[in-house]
Order: structure tokens, then sequence, then C-alpha cells
């Protein structure tokens, strides 16, 4: 049994445990909450076996030694370690904390990342490193980088949950906000998945699946009929999530989670994921980049919107001690922050070019 086989029984156990997690959250069945984080662990655990395979497997390939063949070199490994490091912390806080409440508004995070591979066609298969990524701060700056990443999704996750209990009205701003983000989340999960259905055969090679596959059956479709239908429906979805988000606020008050709790959640990941990505994200980058390409700093567009990202949390940090920024306003801005390091993650990989461009399908 190769890294594919624990990747696969990882993939299913999660997908299972983010359905489970959501009937958890309706249904509150101590039973259903345990199961629950059964089958979390068994991902967690499968994929630990996988990773560690797979480091092994490139290690064979390049023989370059272990700190040099960790295997975060392409989008897919990328993308397998960020789910890894989010599950990693959310255990870490349900067990500390004592709350699978979290689990419903995380494990679709990693389910949302795990369709998008399924439909991506993305190559799995081991390629040998090129030359720029062929040193020792590959480990650190990397590694640091998606553990920020991770914290940074928790964060998000922490401060949706709190603008849910906090918000009362439904023509507030907040409220707008809260309803208005978890309708794109779920138009995005389900019309990824429509994708899935429609097109069995996945594209392959280098040619990008964002221009020929994502979304083309919805709102990239070449009929005009369906792509009027697909915003309509979207709308729709995001009007019923509006209408009724109340019952959402509902069954998570009727869980042992306060404000208080979720407010210093959010404010925890954030103070950890930002000093380690700024040192492993930004500095040891730009180390990295002048032993790489002779410049610390071009500009290019993943630099640029690292960059932005820093500044959101930046931001988020500044006005929370200096500004006393408490409340719906500083859990707006983690929810923002998070928005903008998907963009850098993704969004500049699959939609930009620049020296990053090897992080791509």
């Amino acid at each position: 049994m190769d890294s594919s086989f624990f990747f696969g029984i990882s993939t299913i156990a999660y997908f299972l445990a983010m359905i489970i997690y959501i009937a958890y959250l309706a249904f509150k069945n101590k039973i259903i909450g345990q199961s629950a984080t059964f089958m979390t662990l068994v991902g967690f655990s499968s994929q630990t076996i996988a990773f560690g395979l797979r480091w092994k497997e490139f290690n064979d390939l390049m023989q370059m030694g272990l700190l040099r063949a960790i295997p975060l070199t392409n989008l897919y490994e990328s993308l397998v370690f960020f789910i890894w490091c989010i599950i990693l912390t959310y255990l870490i806080i349900e067990f500390k904390y004592k709350n699978r409440t979290f689990g419903a508004f995380v494990t679709p995070i990693a389910g949302i990342i795990l369709a998008f591979i399924d439909i991506s066609g993305m190559s799995k298969d081991i390629h040998p490193l090129i030359p720029a990524l062929q040193s020792n701060w590959l480990l650190a700056h990397v590694t640091m980088s998606f553990i920020a990443y991770a914290t940074f999704a928790i964060s998000f996750a922490t401060a949706l949950m709190y603008l849910i209990l906090t918000t009362e009205e439904r023509k507030s701003k907040s409220y707008l906000f809260w309803t208005i983000t978890v309708g794109i989340f779920s138009v995005i999960l389900i019309y990824m998945v429509i994708d899935l259905i429609v097109f069995k055969v996945l594209p392959s090679g280098k040619e990008s699946f964002v221009k020929k596959y994502l979304f083309k059956a919805t709102f990239r479709n070449e009929s005009t009929f369906i792509v009027i239908v697909s915003y309509v429906i979207s709308l729709f979805l995001v009007f019923v999530v509006w209408r009724y988000g109340y019952l959402l606020k509902k069954i998570i008050q009727s869980f042992s989670i306060t404000e208080g709790i979720l407010d210093e959640l959010t404010y925890k990941n954030i103070a950890i994921g930002f000093p380690v990505f700024t040192l492993g994200g930004l500095i040891f980058g730009a180390i990295w980049a002048d032993q790489a390409w002779g410049r610390y700093w071009s500009w290019d567009p993943k630099e640029t919107w690292s960059l932005i990202t820093w500044f959101v949390y930046a931001f988020y940090l500044h006005a929370r001690f200096l500004r006393g920024w408490r409340g719906k306003k500083i859990a707006i801005v983690a929810v923002i922050g998070f928005f903008s390091t998907i963009f850098t993650y993704l969004g500049v990989n699959l939609l930009l070019s620049g020296l990053h461009a090897y992080g791509g399908i």
C-alpha cells in the first residue's frame, strides 16, 4: 500500500465527518457527535500515514535528504497538508474545550478543498523539484505558512459563529454579512459537486481546469439559459440563508458555547498564526527568494497578496489592542482576513502568473 491508498481513506473519512458533524449540529445527539470525532480521527490518522509515506517516496526519488524532500512542491501536496493542519488545529480545540460544535463549521472547509482536488484533475504524481525549490528553506517557509493558514481558517470559523450568535436583526449589517458569506460558501460547494457529476472525465496535463471546467456546468455554461438559472438559484439559496439564518443561531445556542469562547478562539488563533506567518511566510520567504532569484522582494503576485493578508491580520491585532475593538467589527475583520488568505493561496496560483507559478495545477 502506498500513500495514495491512505490519502483515499482520509478523503472518504473527512467527507463522512463533515456530514456527521452537520447532523450532530442539527440533532444534538451525543452518539452522533462521538461518531463525527471518531471519523475525523480516522481521517487524520490515515492522512498522517499517507503524508509520511509520500515524504519517503519523494526522498527515495530525489535523494536530497529528508529536510529537502518534504512533499510540498505542488498544489495537490500543499492542499493535502493544508487540510492536515486544519484538522490538527481543530482536534486540539475540540479536546481542549470539550465542544464539537466547531466541527460543523471547520470540516466544510476541508470538504470544499477535497471537492476541489477531486474535480480539478490536478496531477498527484511525484515530480522532481525544480532548481529554485531545492533548498533547506522549503521546509521552514512552506510548513510555517500552512500552519498559519490553518490557524486563520479556524479563526474564520469561530468568527463566523460569533457573528451568528451575536446578530439580532435581519436588517443589520453583520447579519447580512454572515448570511451572504455562508450562502456563497454553500453555493460554491454545491456547484463544485455539480461540476464533478457532469464532467466525469477529468482534465489532465497542464491545461488549467479553472478555464475549462470550474463552474462550467453552471455559471460558465455555454447555454445562456443555464447561466441565468444558475444565478437565480444562487440568489435564492443566499435568500434562504438570510431568511432562516436565525434557526442556525438557535441551534448553536442550544450547545454549551459562549460568545466569549468564540472571541477568545478567534483571537488566539490569529495571535498564534500572525507571527508564524510573518516569520515563515514573509521573512523566510524573502531570504529564500534572495538565494533563488537574487532579490528579496519582486512584487510577484504571491508576494503582494501575502503582504495584503499580513496587513489585514496586523490591522486585526492593532484594532483589538490599540483601538479597543471588540465584538462584531473585529469578527468581520477576521472573516475578511481569511478571504484574503484563500486568494493568496489559491486565487494567485490559479488566476495569476508569476515566480510562484510552480504552485499551480
